[in-house]
């Protein structure tokens, strides 16, 4: 029966066993791999440059009823086209086709979507360089480009 080694002199064995079980744990093995860097469009940065594509209304899941407001984003840093939320009343009013924003994570578990919204996973910062908080609430203006 082959048991741990024990000993004054037995530490390297207990530490290349010890890294060599890690990779049982599924959340090591994906971190160590960066897996979830390799599959998400931001590359693991908090947030990213875009251009709105297109404006759309994504339905809420159930239990609830309502179109959700969302836009349509092309990352500058490499290209990929993902659906971001306007999170606040009215805020579809204030972003255009083709302006500039920033999105960041959403906030739901590990990276995923958040609350009623299917398929969603990041929101709307900025508008061409100002917060879209202050846009709705208007006490800034969108600089016209």
């Amino acid at each position: 029966m082959a048991k741990k080694p024990k000993g004054e002199f037995a530490a390297r064995k207990l530490k290349l066993r010890r890294k060599k079980f890690r990779w049982k744990d599924r959340y090591y093995k994906r971190r160590m791999l960066m897996l979830d860097e390799k599959a998400d469009p931001l590359e693991g940065a908090p947030m990213a440059r875009g251009i709105v594509l297109e404006k759309v209304g994504r339905e809420s899941k159930q239990p609830n009823s309502a179109i959700r407001k969302c836009v349509r984003v092309q990352l500058i840093k490499n290209g990929k086209v993902v659906t971001a939320f306007l999170p606040g009343d009215g805020a579809l009013n204030v972003v255009d086709e083709h302006d500039e924003v920033i999105i960041a994570g959403i906030g739901g578990s590990r990276g995923r979507s958040m609350g009623d919204i299917p398929g969603v996973r990041w929101k709307v910062v900025t508008v061409n360089g100002i917060a879209l908080k202050d846009l709705i609430t208007g006490k800034k203006e969108k600089p016209r480009r």
